[in-house]
Formats: structure tokens, sequence, C-alpha cells
């Protein structure tokens, strides 16, 4: 039979199939571009300044997929407890010494304890940019330096940049507080979650945001990082 003697479903139900045909293959070849220049920008790096100094350590710390900076819970140049306060966690345990902070997407956050509880509309909402973030506040007693946890020394000055550029994440109300979430979504009993500010996208993500702040701080960085990868490659 030929084309022209084909019935107008057959014809109908060959462009449906071509054109699916070409939206997968066009959907294929964006993300295996994102991927590319994912992997090449990762892997240039941003030196920044040359001072360097031992007056604070901070942290890289990642659970294989989403970058936390860990920082001194309280020192001589900022309380980070005044705001993020351990009455905020279930535990409200005083004694935990470090402060892991991490910016995502508050979908993720509260709507997806594991992987098997993501939702295509949180997914699509943090893909494109279109839902709010929110910041993971969880306090530590001790960090094992590792693969996942990784140490940086910094002067003072660089540490002073650091705390403004994660303080300016966080959402604050009108009396210039953080704005904690009351939510049962914690993840264990040392951890709260705060309103920040921005939105999350696929190139604007948490392991981005870590990387913004090494910049920020005057530290080596990645070019541009979406995943933890490049960071922990170049804080060997």
């Amino acid at each position: 039979m030929t084309n022209s003697g084909r019935s107008p479903f057959y014809r109908i139900i060959a462009k449906t199939l071509r054109f699916s045909a070409l939206i997968l293959a066009s959907f294929v070849l964006v993300v295996l571009t994102y991927l590319l220049f994912a992997y090449l920008l990762a892997r240039i790096p941003i030196e920044g300044e040359s001072q360097q100094g031992n007056d604070i350590s901070v942290y890289l710390l990642t659970n294989g997929v989403h970058t936390d900076i860990v920082v001194p819970a309280k020192s001589s140049l900022h309380n980070w407890t005044n705001e993020v306060k351990y009455t905020d966690t279930r535990s409200n345990d005083t004694t935990n010494q470090y402060l892991a902070m991490g910016w995502g997407d508050k979908g993720f956050y509260l709507e997806t304890p594991t992987w098997a509880d993501l939702k295509a509309s949180v997914a699509f909402k943090a893909a494109t940019g279109l839902s709010t973030t929110a910041i993971h506040a969880t306090f530590h007693s001790q960090l094992k330096l590792g693969d996942s946890c990784r140490k940086i020394n910094i002067t003072a000055a660089q540490y002073r940049k650091l705390i403004s550029y994660i303080k300016n994440s966080f959402q604050t109300d009108q009396n210039g507080h953080f704005i904690n979430i009351k939510t049962n979504a914690n993840y264990g009993d040392t951890d709260a979650f705060y309103e920040a500010k921005g939105s999350y996208s696929m190139f604007r993500t948490c392991n981005t945001w870590v990387n913004n702040g090494l910049k920020a701080t005057g530290l080596k960085s990645c070019l541009w990082t979406p995943f933890d990868t490049g960071l922990f490659i170049l804080y060997k």
C-alpha cells in the first residue's frame, strides 16, 4: 500500500510518533549539553585571593549530591546561634559546635524526604526556577574529614565576607531576624529550616550557591558547577 493509500488514522499516528521522537531527541540533546558544560566549567578553577591564613576553619560537607558550608556555631567573629537558634531544633543541644548551612529548593527540602517521594511538580518547579527556596541548617558535634568533608583555613577578613554572603541569603522579618520555617519535615533532631532569598533552577543549584560563596569570600572556586564534584576536586 502506498503512503497516499494509507488511512488518515495511520498518518496521524505516524506524525505523532515522529513528533514524539523529535521531542525526546531534543530533550536528550539538552541534557547531554547541560552535563557537558557542567563537567567542563566545573574543572576551570578561579584562584581567588593570594592571601592565606589560619584565623578560622570552615568546611565543605556533601551527602553525595548536596553541599553545605560548615562554620563554627560560635566564634569571636560571629555567633550564628543568635539567629539559627538551638531551640529551633528538636534536640536543643547547645554542645554542638559546628553549623552546616545549605541553600536549596524549598519543595525538595520540605516535601521530598527521599528520592522515592519526589513529585514531578516539585522537580519541574525546581528545574525551571518557579519555586521558592529555603536554607537548611544542621548542628554537628564533630566533623570527620574525608572524601565528603573538606577543611579550608581562612583569614578573619575572608570569614567576614563569608558571613555576609550567608546572612544575605536568608530572608528576614520586619525586625531583621531570620524566619524559621515551622515544619515536621526535619531530617533529624539537630536541624531546622529558614526562608531564603532567590529561586532555585538547574543553573543555580545548592552547589552553585556554595561555589558563589567561595567566590564572594575570595577563595578558590569553579567557574560554574551545578554539582558537588567540581568543588571536591578543587579542594582535594
